[in-house]
């Protein structure tokens, strides 16, 4: 039951933070470090408070408004003041932001101890309680701005004699809140990943938590900030919240308990009809109409929109979430989904992935217990109207066909197309699909995510590229697998103690693998068979691609160093692949990670700003990691030391990559080229030359005419390399 309380009007606007959490018996303590008092605030004159009153204006105590010399009482109309208020200077001017202009000063207004940055323009807010706003701002048409004295503005803080169920919390990757987290102001997608991980280290997970803790107060009593050069207009509720400079909301129904940065570069702007609560909101974000979020982390530069719902979980950077429901996710950097019908809950998505309409991948409710988990691969694409059943897996760039699956699913193979085959109930994988089928879409992925990267502050590398240390590790656990299924189909017809052994025979020979399924072992927790389709064509591509990635990355050094700089370094470098990990977009190599782990446990990184500084020298020599992975993961396919790489070795090498990336753009034209040829294509146009107009033609398509030059000044690079080899 509500209840109502009486108190005295005299004493509106005065103990906003109770007496027992007073700091040195002052109210404003920590006000005043949010408002510095250095703009030489005085009272008011007799003649400034009759003008006052005479514009119908109300104080219960003028001597606690407080104004600076550039004052004009003219300019506050109609308004209440109740408790401290402190307006800065003023100007007679009016602000102008998208044709709203509006007279600087307070009008029609209710304001109960509140500051006021220089020349503000106050227009219609019907209830201010306990703010501080910047200068230049512009607020109009608000029903009602108050702050509790315990405001946390979305971090998942206590406050001096909170109970823990007063605490925000995330419960990402599945529905039982077995891994939620504690959000704050500044957390990373890496954060969340590795403090959702590791739940039975108990000493890591209180770390963790005393980490995020020692970056905020929990004493009570700071105020809801607007930044500088912010416009807020036509907007229902605002409670408990910091907001950034330069931000822009209008039409809003309700902002609760959030910090949203913004800053003159990455402005962040919210829209029509949306209801906040519970969140960081990150720099440049946009969020417009009718948008639901509720305990939650918007990384910045992403977009929420068209009634979007997002609930319990973490959206990394240079993201798009529209239309639909996301529930109980985290989500790395890159992720898009946009259609009205598609649902997302209890998911580990690493990033760059798409959802396609239709598509549903969690909530099975067909089990004895709350949903399990998904965990997917950078370049994840559930295409249309695929439901999946949790617990389920899947490699990096896995492609999966229109279907109900109805059982768990391990897919270990990247690059790969997952189907239901009906008429036989089985399941078919496919790796490497999109290098054997769909280059253009494939490559395509790594430009496209780069020019969408709107980060200010490039100061942790996001990989995108679609060959990179984690795919390559995962292709050699699917040359494994393929080498195991193969040798285990043909092991009746020969006799062999090792099916691996056999299965690499095989498929380095010139046999045909035809007349027998290859099959596949546990990949469905299901009776029927799974079908590894096309395995020897998969085969070759894999080693194909990973001699590709060994040498681009060889040819890179060796664009702007000698060869003996590259012997030096493979000389100290190990030649064991070293594994890596994907934490929120940015791969590390896994005893870095482990080391930083320690670290923490041992208080030697005491804050996350410190883990963050460990991100950020991580991301100043990820190329060097790169480079010394390349290197091992080629010693390793080929068997040949690189301590006896020569210069013919090397030429060979580069002259092979050479052909591979000739290859690779042929694939990409013709790939694009067959929605050209296809007769059911060109069928709804009344020409070709209409078709061409509508949907452009070949020739100017930009991304086939970037790879075209890139080809060209790759082919100039190698060409001056493979001098220098044959000079040296």
């Amino acid at each position: 039951m509500s209840k109502i309380i009486k108190e005295k009007l005299t004493d509106l606007g005065y103990r906003f933070v109770p007496e027992a959490y007073l700091q040195n018996g002052d109210e404003y303590y920590f006000r005043n470090q949010q408002f510095p008092d250095d703009r030489k605030f005085r009272n008011l004159t007799t003649e400034e408070i009759k003008i006052l009153v005479r514009n119908d204006n109300y104080s219960n105590n003028w001597n606690h408004v407080l104004v600076t010399d550039k004052f004009l009482p003219e300019q506050i109309q109609h308004s209440k003041f109740y408790g401290l208020v402190r307006i800065g200077d003023m100007e007679d001017v009016y602000l102008d932001f998208r044709d709203l202009r509006l007279p600087c000063g307070i009008y029609n207004s209710t304001i109960i101890s509140s500051d006021f940055g220089s020349t503000v323009a106050v227009h219609n807010v019907r209830y201010m309680a306990h703010f501080i706003i910047g200068e230049e701002v512009m607020l109009a048409n608000i029903s009602e701005m108050e702050t509790s004295n315990s405001a946390k503005f979305g971090n998942g803080i206590l406050k001096t004699d909170d109970v823990e169920e007063r605490r925000i919390r995330l419960e990402l990757c599945n529905e039982n809140g077995g891994r939620s987290v504690f959000p704050f102001d500044g957390m990373q997608a890496g954060d969340v990943y590795l403090w959702s991980r590791h739940r039975n280290d108990y000493e890591l997970q209180r770390r963790f938590q005393e980490m995020m803790e020692a970056q905020f107060s929990p004493h009570h009593g700071f105020y809801s900030e607007i930044g500088h050069h912010s416009v807020v207009k036509n907007t229902h509720t605002i409670k408990d919240i910091k907001m950034g400079s330069h931000a822009y909301v209008k039409g809003v129904n309700k902002l609760k308990n959030l910090t949203i940065n913004s800053s003159a570069e990455s402005y962040t702007q919210i829209g029509e009809g949306c209801e906040l609560v519970n969140g960081i909101i990150g720099y440049g974000c946009r969020i417009f109409y009718g948008v639901k979020a509720v305990r939650f982390i918007l990384s910045s530069n992403s977009q929420l929109k068209y009634g979007a719902r997002l609930i319990n979980s973490f959206l990394g950077d240079n993201s798009t979430i529209s239309c639909c429901e996301v529930l109980n996710s985290l989500i790395f950097p890159a992720h898009e989904q946009h259609h009205n019908n598609s649902f997302l809950c209890a998911a580990l998505v690493k990033g760059q992935s798409n959802m396609a309409a239709g598509a549903t991948v969690g909530s099975n409710h067909n089990s004895r217990a709350a949903d399990g988990e998904i965990i997917a691969g950078r370049g994840f694409w559930p295409g249309l109207c695929v439901s999946l059943k949790h617990n389920s897996r899947f490699a990096s760039y896995t492609l999966i066909v229109k279907g109900d699956f109805l059982h768990e699913l391990n897919v270990r193979f990247p690059f790969c197309l997952v189907s239901n085959e009906a008429d036989t109930n089985r399941l078919i994988v496919l790796p490497a699909y999109w290098f054997l089928y769909n280059m253009y879409a494939m490559m395509r992925n790594t430009s496209k995510f780069q020019s969408r990267d709107k980060r200010k502050f490039k100061n942790q590398y996001i990989e995108y590229d679609v060959l990179a240390p984690d795919t390559v590790n995962e292709m050699f656990d699917a040359l494994l697998e393929i080498e195991k299924a193969v040798g285990k189909t043909y092991s009746n017809d020969r006799t062999s103690a090792d099916p691996q052994a056999l299965g690499k025979e095989i498929l380095l020979s010139d046999q045909q693998l035809t007349g027998k399924d290859i099959l596949l072992d546990n990949v469905e927790f299901s009776r029927r068979k799974v079908v590894l389709a096309k395995p020897k064509e998969a085969y070759v591509i894999y080693g194909r691609m990973i001699r590709y990635y060994a040498a681009t990355q060889i040819i890179s050094f060796l664009e702007s160093k000698p060869l003996a700089d590259l012997q030096t370094l493979i000389s100290s470098f190990s030649t064991s692949r070293s594994a890596f990990e994907n934490i929120g977009g940015q791969l590390v190599p896994k005893t870095k990670l482990d080391t930083l782990l320690a670290d923490i446990r041992d208080n030697k990184i005491l804050s996350w700003k410190d883990a963050h500084a460990r991100y950020h020298a991580w991301s100043d020599v990820y190329l060097e990691d790169k480079l010394q992975h390349a290197i091992a993961s080629l010693a390793e396919l080929s068997g040949v030391n690189p301590i006896s790489w020569d210069k013919q070795y090397l030429k060979q090498l580069i002259e092979e990559a050479l052909d591979t990336r000739r290859w690779i753009f042929d694939e990409i034209e013709g790939s694009r080229a067959k929605d050209y040829q296809n007769p059911f294509k060109q069928m709804v146009y009344d020409s070709y030359e209409e078709m061409e107009e509508v949907v452009g033609r070949l020739e100017d398509n930009d991304f086939i005419n970037k790879e075209r030059k890139g080809l060209k000044v790759f082919e100039c690079a190698v060409k001056k390399i493979l001098e220098e080899l044959s000079i040296i």
